[in-house]
């Protein structure tokens, strides 16, 4: 029986990256999105072309209720993939409550509640891996709700660690600069780039292949992964 992870934000960008190289190594994966449908179509069709099976799976995770239904969908399962986040723009003065709330729901509530219960899946051990960001280590006043919420990720990596093992190992993460998001404008994004030390942003490839070495190697629990170019550096 081929193995079964389930990748959330799965639809586009990093998300479908870490669905197709989980799909490359044998798995079967439940492709989560939250209103992209066609592009999680596509990373389904792309996915089945490898041979491996591509669920399809709707809910806005930042509602607890419908986290719960997601999760009926399945039940067993090897690998859980926390990719799906909110990254709203607004300094302390102008940041609305409501995009905060919004961001922590989903970026930290929601990677803590499918954690706890896709342990209870995983019932031959297993891999959780949070997606965080190099910002989680600096201070971005132009997206402080993301921010907080990206290190606050982090740490609760290292608490379930250490409450999942032994036999569920959990993991971080932290890309640099990779793909423009809608929220940074043309010639922020340059600006940035020309701050990283390799001078260019990373291929998709270069942070799913963390998630390879973190499958192999069963010995690593409770870290974070900096792939960044050098970006922490300055």
């Amino acid at each position: 029986m081929a193995k079964t992870a389930l990748v959330t934000g799965a639809a586009h960008r990093l998300g479908k990256s870490f669905a197709l190289t989980l799909a490359r190594l044998g798995y079967d994966v439940y492709l989560h999105y939250r209103s992209a449908e066609e592009e999680a179509r596509q990373t389904q069709a792309e996915i089945e072309a490898l041979s491996r099976r591509a669920i399809l799976v709707s809910a806005d995770l930042a509602q607890p209720s419908e986290i719960t239904a997601l999760l009926s969908t399945f039940q067993t399962l090897d690998v859980l993939i926390n990719s799906a986040a909110f990254m709203p723009k607004g300094n302390v003065e102008t940041l609305t409550l409501d995009d905060w709330d919004a961001t922590l729901n989903l970026n930290l509530r929601a990677p803590f509640l499918l954690a706890r219960e896709c342990a209870k899946k995983m019932n031959s051990g297993g891999l959780i891996v949070n997606v965080t960001d190099v910002g989680a280590q600096k201070a971005w006043s132009r997206y402080p709700s993301y921010t907080v919420s990206k290190a606050a990720l982090e740490s609760l990596t290292k608490i379930l660690a250490r409450a999942l093992a032994p036999t569920i190992r959990v993991n971080a993460i932290a890309p640099g600069l990779v793909l423009q998001s809608d929220v940074v404008p043309d010639e922020e994004w340059e600006r940035l780039i020309r701050r990283v030390p390799l001078k260019r942003p990373a291929r998709s490839e270069e942070i799913s292949s963390v998630l390879e070495f973190l499958l192999s190697n069963e010995y690593v629990t409770g870290q974070t992964i900096v792939v960044d170019g050098g970006y922490s550096l300055v």
